[in-house]
């Protein structure tokens, strides 16, 4: 019998389909955790939502953002 794959994890525009932790956002950007609350606390990163006393990311909302950055850093160059 396959073993059945974790709902949570399926990828859905190369992001998991699950909100994300400080920890996950870190390692998918390749930076600190303590950039990402520098950004949050500028509110110059991705946004984020709290969860009593946890930071929670959504994929869209990260991927969103992504997507912002490359269009501000095209927008630069040119």
């Amino acid at each position: 019998m396959p073993a059945r794959s974790d709902p949570r994890a399926i990828l859905r525009g190369g992001l998991p389909d699950r909100y994300l932790t400080p920890d996950d956002v870190s390692e998918l950007l390749d930076v600190p955790v303590e950039t990402l609350y520098q950004w949050r606390k500028k509110r110059t990163g991705p946004p984020g939502f709290r969860v009593g006393k946890h930071t929670r990311y959504d994929p869209a909302d990260l991927y969103d953002w992504i997507a912002e950055q490359k269009r501000n850093d095209i927008s630069q160059a040119a």
